[in-house]
Order: structure tokens, then C-alpha cells, then sequence
């Protein structure tokens, strides 16, 4: 059943944060994942309080349980550690309704 990975990031140093994006995103690749939206295109916040600096990343996966290989790897592990100190973060699984 296909999975979305939801990611709502507040960048502090997005230098610093670039070298974690890169390497994330090889990693996600090879565990099957794709990108649907990676907050870099022009958005509108249409309802509620969201501010421009909030990126919003969607990353489309065949299966819950590939996005949860994906994430408690220990590749991952150690990549995550490049987002520490120059981001804060909030990411959320979920199944896609197209399956359901």
C-alpha cells in the first residue's frame, strides 16, 4: 500500500542544512522512495498561520513498511545527525488513499 512521508521543516542555517538534503535524498531514492513536493517552488498559504520559512517536503513510498526501512536505518541515522542544531523538524507517515 502505497505511503506518504509528510516532513514540516523549519530551517535555522540552510547552508549547514543543505549537506543533510543531499545526502537524505540519495537515500530515499534507493529505498524506493520518490519526491512529490520538496518546498522550493512557489507556495500560498491559503488558510491558518503558516509562515514562509516553514518548507513542507512530501515524499511518495511503495509501502509503509519501505518508508520505515528507509527511516530507522542506520544510514539514515547518521544522516539525520546533519539536520541537528539547524533545523527543527516535525515528519509524519501516512497511507495513501489512492489503495484504500
Amino acid at each position: 500500500m502505497t505511503a506518504y512521508m509528510v516532513i514540516l521543516a523549519e530551517i535555522s542555517d540552510p547552508e549547514s542544512f543543505r549537506h543533510y538534503v543531499v545526502r537524505a535524498a540519495e537515500l530515499v531514492t534507493e529505498y524506493g522512495g520518490e519526491y512529490v513536493a520538496r518546498g522550493t517552488g512557489e507556495s500560498q498559504c491559503l488558510e491558518g498561520d503558516w509562515p514562509d520559512e516553514t518548507r513542507l517536503v512530501i515524499s511518495k513510498w511503495p509501502s509503509m513498511e519501505q518508508a520505515r526501512a528507509f527511516w530507522n536505518s542506520e544510514r539514515y541515522s547518521e544522516i539525520r545527525t546533519a539536520r541537528q542544531g539547524n533545523s527543527t523538524v516535525r515528519v509524519r507517515l501516512i497511507e495513501g488513499v489512492e489503495d484504500l
